[in-house]
């Protein structure tokens, strides 16, 4: 048993948007699903789980929205959006902030309720997981762990995320598929070939009926 609990009502979040998105061919954020960006997707699905929101990019991707870019250069990855998100987090100032990923837009409702329901003691991380997967991206950081990640990604070449979280108390927390009137659907499908979005409108539109 534990007696720590993390107050939801204070998590931030930040959109993962600074990918290179080479196999798309285009910015994902802009990508249109069902008539609407990939970001504007996104952002209703996570605007009700968190106190506040921002998006890391390169650029000003409209909506009102702050934009944290990445503070370690030269595209190292998801894991410096992620360093980002955890600095924006910290100067809010807030203990934790949630992180999802600008080309998942049907990821749970529930994402950032579990994820902190999860969390046993301020220094442990929690990332989502399906089907016997899990996705670190979508994940809940300790904003004081941002030191320590930015040390990290200077001396790890392979700048894997599961290389990261093997140095710390990580949570795993499973979420279940979607049935929809197609078939179920992993929340966490992810966008990241026109085919993939030839996929995604499928499944949007099973979702509709």
């Amino acid at each position: 048993m534990t007696d720590f609990v993390l107050d939801q009502s204070t998590i931030p979040g930040v959109v993962l948007a600074g990918g290179r998105s080479s196999r798309m061919g285009r910015d994902k954020a802009g990508v249109t699903l069902g008539g609407r960006s990939l970001l504007s997707h996104v952002l209703t699905r996570l605007a009700p789980q968190t106190v506040e929101i921002a998006v890391n990019a390169d650029t000003a991707v409209g909506h009102d929205l702050p934009v944290v870019s990445d503070r370690i250069r030269g595209k190292a990855g998801p894991m410096a959006g992620i360093h980002a998100a955890m600095v924006y987090g910290a100067g809010l100032p807030a203990t934790h902030v949630v992180t999802v990923s600008v080309d998942c837009p049907f990821f749970p409702s529930d994402l950032v309720s579990r994820l902190a329901n999860a969390v046993s003691h301020p220094e442990q991380i929690a990332i989502a997981a399906s089907e016997g997967r899990s996705h670190p991206v979508f994940g809940l950081w300790p904003t004081a762990l941002a030191g320590d990640l930015q040390g990290w990604v200077r001396i790890d070449e392979k700048r894997r995320v599961r290389d990261f979280l093997l140095r710390h108390d990580v949570t795993e927390v499973p979420f279940p598929l979607h049935p929809t009137r197609a078939s179920v659907l992993d929340p966490f499908f992810n966008i990241n070939t026109p085919d993939d979005l030839i996929e995604a409108e499928r499944w949007l539109e099973a979702l509709r009926t």
